[in-house]
């Protein structure tokens, strides 16, 4: 018999943020967190915007030794972890089995801006120049290995890589974990710092990027007919996930119950989504059948909604195909519009504001939706927060190469 699993950590870091709290606040009033580059000189870029997150000081969460040897991602990754342990009442290292605890956290790419600057030392000053701590920072599991260390959890530990889908891979398979009794605690999600020269080159020579620089905060524009790519984002959604009876005999605050974990493989294109989603479709109904949830219980579904011309109507005909009627009845919403594509740290945050939907019977809005998209014809909750009950939510993350994951999320009831 499988074991029910609860929420009782949140943590972020986020472009529009630095913690849960004012994450939530600013998604509610419909700020966004695009703006100029200011991390290198992107003049001579074709896209010179992204959403940054601001006025994170890695000395509030590590002594300064750690952090000059930490890559940006990993820090970003402390940060949210240290937030999460907290809420959960284990900021003092205490109330959880270090064996029966664990960590599952990923990146879509790992240390990219150590890789950027390492590389250029080798090709100045030559091989012998190369930091000894070059690897061990760029590599993508080491966030899951230094948060692990940082609590002293020394049950499972792994690192997810799926580009876009990676922190929804790595909550699902957390919450795996702990069903099927291999941990009681598990810190789960991901993180992303690439705002960089070579990611936003890459990115934007694929024309993935808006190239609204001249207006950044209207840039991200979700199901809207006028959008023309996402906005680079970075930062770091991070949760506890507890056995409920675990959770129960400490006293913890429940935030909510995890319901189901649906993943699955495009098997088709590169970058591109399957037609009318059909990976897509198959998450969402793995998810649903996996908590037992009739479709009409979910009233809510935070999008992967990147603004891009191809993925957004794919997703909506997924959507229509799985709830057929009742996809007239939900809100959906992309928070990208305001915090940019936080990449492999998006499924992690994402996951962490339909939980907050639950909590709180609010939906985020998508902004800048000014000229919907005919073939976007859902309620994607356009440009303003609403109020109603959210029983069951789903939060939806695909990644280049075909991969999927829905993870349904609901309040806890005993």
């Amino acid at each position: 018999m499988k074991r029910r699993v609860v929420v009782t950590g949140l943590g972020a870091l986020t472009p529009v943020g630095n913690d849960v709290a004012s994450t939530w606040s600013a998604l509610l009033a419909g700020q966004s967190g695009a703006g100029p580059i200011t991390q290198f000189d992107a003049s001579s870029f074709p896209v010179r915007i992204a959403c940054e997150v601001k006025g994170f000081d890695p000395l509030q969460y590590m002594d300064r030794k750690e952090a000059k040897r930490s890559d940006v991602y990993t820090q970003y990754a402390i940060a949210a972890s240290v937030e999460a342990m907290r809420d959960a009442g284990f900021g003092d290292g205490t109330g959880f089995d270090p064996f029966e605890s664990g960590v599952i956290m990923g990146s879509g790419i790992g240390g990219l801006k150590i890789f950027e600057a390492q590389h250029d030392v080798y090709r100045t000053l030559g091989p012998s120049k190369i930091s000894p701590f070059f690897v061990p920072m760029f590599i993508s599991n080491i966030a899951a290995g230094i948060v692990s260390m940082r609590f002293g959890l020394k049950g499972p530990n792994l690192a997810t890589v799926s580009a876009c889908s990676t922190s929804g891979h790595s909550i699902g398979e957390a919450y795996r974990t702990i069903q099927y009794g291999d941990a009681d605690v598990m810190l789960a999600g991901g993180a992303e710092a690439t705002i960089t020269p070579m990611a936003i080159g890459g990115f934007a020579n694929m024309k993935a990027l808006s190239e609204r620089n001249d207006d950044p905060k209207a840039a991200s524009r979700p199901f809207d007919r006028d959008r023309d790519g996402f906005v680079a984002g970075e930062g770091a959604g991070v949760v506890v996930l507890e056995e409920l009876q675990h959770a129960l005999r400490r006293g913890a605050t429940i935030h909510a119950e995890v319901r189901g974990y649906g993943a699955t493989g495009d098997a088709y294109h590169l970058t591109a989504t399957a037609p009318e989603g059909e990976g897509a479709q198959r998450a969402m109904r793995r998810a649903l059948r996996d908590g037992g949830i009739a479709p009409e219980q979910v009233d809510y579904i935070n999008a992967h909604g990147t603004s891009t011309p191809q993925g957004d109507p794919n997703e909506i005909r997924a959507i229509k195909a799985v709830f057929g009627d009742h996809a007239r009845q939900l809100n959906v919403s992309s928070t990208k519009s305001m915090t940019g594509h936080l990449l492999g740290a998006a499924g992690g945050l994402e996951f962490i504001v339909a939980l907050l939907a639950t909590r709180e019977g609010k939906v985020p809005p998508t902004i800048n939706h000014e000229h919907p998209d005919p073939e976007c014809d859902l309620n994607v909750t356009p440009n303003v927060a609403v109020e109603r009950p959210v029983r069951v939510a789903l939060s939806n993350v695909f990644g280049f190469g075909g991969h999927n994951v829905s993870l349904a999320v609901s309040g806890y009831e005993s």
